[in-house]
């Protein structure tokens, strides 16, 4: 069975939903109304367990990181989002699931698991919130902590220029120009002790830095 059969058969209707939402509205959006481009995509694998790991600045993130990843991604997201009749449907059919950032959250650690067994990518804010500068200050363990028990290897993809999609007040975006580039693939923690965990993940960050320091 190949990774897109696997796939297919394993989410079901939510794939298609997913990639008819990516092909017709958030790939048009992406590259004519923000003027995406990508950098890296052929290094993203298709046929592995693969944490993907970002900076987030922007609440268009998720959306715009999926659409540069030629496979589909399941993002965490807060609970609260959750707890919206109507908008709790959509983001589930789209493959998130809810973290409690306010603790360890074991289900969500088991549903990121259970996203990548079912072929999907697993795609997590490394900083566990949003930066004013897309940069990345202090970096959670909890991405690494899926790429050990799930053995899959973590992927650092930068987001430059999102921050900047809407402004103080402003409920409208503005078409501000948006790179997205994709770095090597990053071995995942030989072990889920707290040293290893720290090791990559400080790794992860740095790299991310790295890739957005390149601007556009």
């Amino acid at each position: 069975m190949d990774q897109k059969q696997q796939i297919t058969e394993n989410s079901g209707d939510n794939f298609i939903i997913y990639k008819a939402a990516k092909w017709f509205l958030v790939n048009p959006i992406f590259f004519a109304y923000f003027q995406g481009r990508v950098y890296g995509a052929e290094k993203v694998p298709l046929n592995e367990p693969l944490v993907i790991v970002s900076n987030h600045s922007s609440v268009f993130d998720p959306p715009l990181l999926s659409s540069s990843i030629p496979r589909p991604v399941g993002f965490m997201a807060k609970k609260e989002l959750f707890k919206i009749n109507g908008f709790k449907q959509i983001i589930t059919m789209l493959g998130a699931y809810p973290v409690d950032r306010q603790a360890a959250d074991r289900s969500a650690i088991k549903n990121a698991i259970k996203t990548i067994k079912q072929g999907w990518a697993a795609g997590i804010f490394i900083e566990g919130t949003r930066t004013d500068d897309g940069k990345i200050h202090h970096p959670k363990l909890g991405a690494a902590m899926i790429a050990a028990k799930a053995k899959a290897s973590l992927l650092p993809l930068s987001l430059w220029g999102t921050e900047k999609i809407l402004s103080k007040g402003s409920s409208f975006p503005k078409p501000v120009p948006v790179t997205i580039r994709i770095g090597d693939l990053i071995p995942p923690p030989n072990s889920v002790k707290r040293e290893a965990l720290e090791t990559v993940t400080q790794k992860c960050a740095d790299v991310i830095n790295s890739l957005h320091d390149l601007g556009r």
